[in-house]
């Protein structure tokens, strides 16, 4: 049948048969424009081992597949032997950070890009633990994408963006971002590695900042003659009142209820300035 006496559904129907190499659109779903919407033509690299399709007009996206329209997915055929592996689905995760913040834009986006499953959750961040997070990824089978509307819904923080694009690629799954400067269908095993690489190198060089930052603080710390480590119960300025105080015969229960610290800490105190032969056997007003 030549391209002409094809409708506009029977002509989306053969080239959803096939994923998009330009976009990554998943087998059963129209193509997408860098921004994560619904294109107005398909990608002429889907289709253009199709003969019928090849040498014509490029093909437009039925109207009845674009947003905001009812419209049932292509069957897919039975794939080849070779390729039986399933083609996945997408996953979606939405989040907000405060209570009196909108999640149904977001869930809306989800829906209408075709998500099977959309996980929602308003937390703050402070909150350790992300539970609708933990419950999308663990819901991810293999050649399934995790769906989020922007990447700063991935993560509150760059740590937690580094962190879930490392579980993501453990688990070698994909992750689509619709909107924003980094839009696109990221595989951490194809062309878009390189984002995750990317993570990693930051997961990287935070690591290498911390342990810097640290050096050179204690570094620092040392030239001022402080030293690293829990700082002394009985700090010097106490320990001069404490000499003081026991040099007119006061007692050390005393002092030590004055300085506000044990008579144990304050006798090693006092005995770490002065030597043991000289510190009292025990307190004049006895042991307690």
């Amino acid at each position: 049948m030549p391209p002409e006496d094809l409708t506009e559904d029977a002509k989306a129907d053969l080239i959803e048969q096939h994923p998009c190499p330009r976009c990554s659109s998943l087998p059963g779903s129209p193509c997408r424009t860098h921004l994560g919407r619904v294109a107005t033509t398909y990608h002429t690299g889907r289709y253009g081992h199709l003969a019928r399709l090849r040498s014509g007009a490029k093909v437009k996206i039925p109207a009845n597949r674009r947003p905001g329209k009812i419209w049932t997915a292509c069957v897919v055929s039975d794939p080849a032997p070779t390729v039986s592996e399933r083609a996945g689905d997408r996953v979606g995760y939405a989040r907000v950070s405060t209570r009196d913040q909108d999640l149904d834009g977001q869930v809306e986006t989800l829906r209408a890009t075709g998500c099977v499953r959309i996980y929602a959750e308003k937390i703050t961040t402070r909150a350790a633990m992300r539970p609708e997070y933990l419950k999308a990824l663990e819901s991810l089978r293999p050649n399934d994408i995790l769906t989020v509307t922007k990447l700063d819904r991935l993560g509150r923080s760059m740590v937690e963006l580094i962190l879930a694009a490392q579980d993501l690629e453990t688990r070698g799954m994909r992750l689509e971002i619709l909107t924003g400067a980094l839009a696109g269908v990221y595989n951490p095993h194809g062309m878009g590695k390189l984002l995750f690489a990317m993570f990693a190198a930051m997961a990287e060089a935070e690591r290498e900042f911390i342990h810097e930052r640290t050096m050179e603080g204690l570094a620092a710390a040392e030239a001022k003659g402080h030293h690293g480590g829990r700082p002394a119960a009985v700090s010097d300025d106490d320990l001069v009142v404490a000499l003081s105080r026991r040099a007119k015969g006061e007692s050390v229960t005393s002092i030590a209820t004055v300085l506000k610290v044990g008579r144990s800490t304050l006798y090693r105190a006092l005995e770490s300035h002065q030597p043991v032969a000289e510190a009292p056997p025990h307190d004049e007003e006895g042991l307690r």
